[in-house]
């Protein structure tokens, strides 16, 4: 009897511990989904919280350099550490002025020569970008066609150093300045906060430095020659202009009489 009793309870035992194996199975199964979805949760909800907060402190950011001086850039910084690890002189040069204390043929100076189309832009060239878009897969080296706007992006709140990183950041805060500040004070900014020569920032700075009076009196050629470094402060020097600078000085003052002169100015200084 104990014999078959043992036999009998055999295939009763086999066929009960697949089913517990597949419990098992399904409940494992179950609880990794869920581990699986709870992560993807935090994850998701934590990204939704960063990016939440670096909109609201980057416009809260951009909203109170509308009303204050820029007293300070990453640019600047950059260049007087430089200065400081190569034992040279790092004394910075800037004097911040308001926009009415700028001779206004300064404006007109930097729009005809770095941005035209300053005026009826919001931010970008859309043609501008597209060439150097183009240019840039041709030569595989990021080579921008920047508005003043983006300049001053650029240069008020992100680092020194090219990269696409960089390039979209770039791309949202002047759209950001574009909003909240508005063309006058994008120029004043660029005004006085752009290089303009070695450790020399805006054209205050510059003046003073280099004709040896104020901006607020500054010519149409003298104007027209301190844009002509722009596009390479560090290369090209104001107070000994090469033949190249001349040339480009004179086709400025061209175009600054082209543009329509102080009339082309006060499309930015009228808007507000």
């Amino acid at each position: 009897m104990a014999k078959n009793s043992f036999k009998d309870s055999t295939p009763e035992n086999h066929s009960k511990q697949p089913a517990v194996s597949s419990k098992k199975s399904s409940w494992k199964s179950f609880f990794s989904f869920n581990n699986d979805q709870s992560l993807k949760g935090i994850i998701f909800s934590k990204l939704k919280k960063y990016t939440l907060y670096f909109f609201l402190i980057t416009i809260a950011w951009a909203t109170v350099l509308k009303y204050l001086p820029i007293w300070f850039t990453p640019t600047m910084i950059s260049r007087k550490i430089d200065a400081i690890s190569d034992g040279k002189p790092s004394k910075l040069y800037k004097d911040w002025e308001p926009m009415e204390n700028i001779s206004p043929e300064v404006s007109l100076a930097v729009m005809a020569s770095e941005d035209q189309l300053f005026p009826e832009h919001k931010g970008y060239d859309f043609g501008a970008m597209s060439v150097a878009f183009k240019n840039n897969l041709k030569g595989k080296k990021i080579k921008g066609a920047s508005t003043i706007s983006q300049q001053v992006a650029k240069n008020v709140f992100l680092w020194q150093g090219r990269s696409y990183v960089r390039k979209v950041l770039e791309v949202y805060f002047t759209f950001l300045i574009e909003i909240i500040w508005g063309k006058e004070r994008i120029l004043e900014v660029y005004l006085n906060v752009a290089e303009m020569g070695e450790l020399t920032f805006g054209v205050e700075a510059a003046s003073l430095r280099y004709y040896g009076h104020s901006a607020q009196n500054m010519s149409r050629a003298e104007a027209a020659r301190i844009a002509a470094v722009l596009p390479s402060p560090l290369r090209f020097s104001i107070k000994n202009p090469s033949n190249y600078i001349i040339r480009r000085t004179n086709a400025i003052s061209k175009q600054m009489r082209r543009l329509g002169g102080q009339k082309f100015v006060k499309k930015i200084t009228s808007d507000k």
